[in-house]
């Protein structure tokens, strides 16, 4: 992975507005901040888009449920009070665009994903929506919009979480083109397919038409999104701010193992053959892998000690979800069904630990007298985010973070990101950047999750600087 060059980019305008108001003082430039758009306003809809939901109870918005379709058509209208030009895709993405001086320039991109997992907080993937519409809404008000030198469109990708379909990025897949024609027919636990989810809500789509929907790469400059960082680094060196480098590559699989079912009190011990004991064994092999690989490894050509190394740092290993046909107190199951999810930076590395962990299932599996199937239902490679553009955003948040904090950082924290983005996709269509901003406690897919009112300003200003760079 190439590093990120220093800081080396020319200050526009902007930058030195906002560098003013940290050498004036806070309280004397703080009409440059703009804080009643940045941040009051930015809070406000944060909050207001956490309360479309599926559930009365907790946050809960899904591909294309009710829920979505609100928030859709609520973001499509904050598009539109910045100044954008909005359109809904046969995917469900809601689109925001000004073309800016030069409409055959090539188009920045900006985006997160307005979908939710079930019981989340309001920041994950919205924060990045609504920073962005609040950078250019600032434009708007100081004359600026029309002065951009190239295209920026912000897109509100549809789909990033996969829990309805167990199928991450369908939104900022289909724009990067490496979504497969065939997951319009995947379905969801109540048999509805992703293209009938779509058809309900009266977006008509084909495998002809979803190929159309791919992004010229020609017609792309870049892409870039703010994220919450969902990890505890930012908190605890005090920075509201942190640049990420690249994102860990993921494997999720579906292991089922099947047994023979019978009777909790009449089939003796050793004459079982009961999935629930095999599968906690796979579990707790997982763990030990995945906390110990160079004990596990076998370095031959395939797999080499700087392999293990790599993967000291950054391999994590998860179960999230188990369940158990049929599942009663007094029946020995004939079938357990569990995901398994596996993220490293090292690709090779993550390979193979899925190799050793498959060839010990069976192992075991034999042993005991089970079977066992092993699907692979998601692969995502590491993806090494660009030195050029993420030196132009580490530039416009270092100049974001001086007015804000008083003084003035030695640098800002360089950060690898565990968790998927939908900048993984669209990094197979162009260069990609993303800004962390610091979240309380690392706490993340939870309704504890918590951004200061403070450092979603700061992510605004960031956005608002770099989007100057383009007047």
């Amino acid at each position: 992975m190439a590093p990120i060059p220093h800081l080396s980019v020319s200050i526009p305008s902007l930058f030195l507005l906002l560098l003013a108001a940290c050498t004036n003082g806070f309280s004397e430039e703080k009409n440059l901040l703009h804080s009643e758009i940045l941040k009051d306003e930015a809070v406000a809809r944060l909050f207001e888009l956490g309360k479309v939901s599926d559930s009365k109870d907790f946050l809960e918005r899904t591909f294309q449920s009710a829920a979505s379709v609100r928030a859709g058509n609520l973001i499509r209208r904050w598009m539109e009070d910045a100044g954008l030009q909005t359109w809904v895709d046969q995917m469900g993405n809601v689109h925001g665009r000004h073309e800016g001086l030069n409409p055959r320039e090539k188009a920045l991109l900006i985006g997160s994903h307005l979908d939710t997992v079930i019981d989340a907080g309001v920041f994950d993937g919205a924060l990045g929506i609504i920073t962005a519409l609040s950078a250019l809404k600032v434009l708007k008000i100081r004359g600026m919009l029309g002065n951009l030198k190239r295209p920026v469109e912000v897109i509100a990708f549809s789909d990033e979480e996969g829990v309805r379909f167990q199928s991450t990025f369908l939104g900022s897949a289909v724009i990067a083109g490496v979504l497969p024609v065939s997951t319009l027919h995947v379905h969801d636990k109540s048999g509805v397919t992703v293209q009938g989810a779509l058809r309900r809500n009266a977006i008509d789509i084909s495998e002809e038409n979803l190929l159309q929907l791919k992004y010229d790469p020609e017609s792309v400059y870049g892409y870039v999104e703010v994220h919450i960082e969902q990890g505890p680094v930012l908190e605890n060196v005090g920075l509201p701010l942190g640049l990420v480098k690249g994102i860990a590559g993921q494997t999720r699989l579906k292991v089922t193992v099947k047994g023979t079912q019978g009777h909790a009190g009449t089939v003796p011990m050793k004459m079982r053959r009961d999935p629930m004991a095999g599968s906690a064994e796979l579990i707790v092999l997982l763990e030990s892998l995945c906390n110990e690989p160079e004990s596990y490894l076998s370095y031959d050509g395939q797999c080499a000690a700087s392999t293990a190394q790599s993967l000291a740092g950054s391999l994590v290993c998860t179960v999230g979800e188990i369940s158990t046909w049929p599942s009663a107190s007094n029946v020995i199951p004939g079938q357990v069904t569990f995901t398994v999810d596996i993220r490293a930076m090292d690709d090779l590395g993550r390979e193979a630990v899925i190799y050793e962990f498959s060839n010990r299932i069976h192992q075991i599996c034999d042993k005991r007298s089970l079977l066992c199937l092993i699907e692979r239902k998601h692969d995502a490679d590491a993806v090494a985010c660009d030195p050029e553009l993420s030196s132009m955003l580490k530039s416009a948040a270092y100049a974001a973070v001086r007015p804000l904090s008083g003084d003035e950082p030695d640098d800002l924290p360089v950060l690898m990101s565990g968790a998927g983005h939908d900048a993984m996709a669209m990094s197979h269509l162009t260069k990609v950047a993303m800004l962390f901003v610091r979240c309380r406690g690392g706490v993340s897919h939870s309704p504890a999750e918590h951004v200061l009112d403070d450092d979603v300003w700061a992510a605004g200003m960031a956005l608002l600087a770099f989007l100057s760079s383009l007047v």
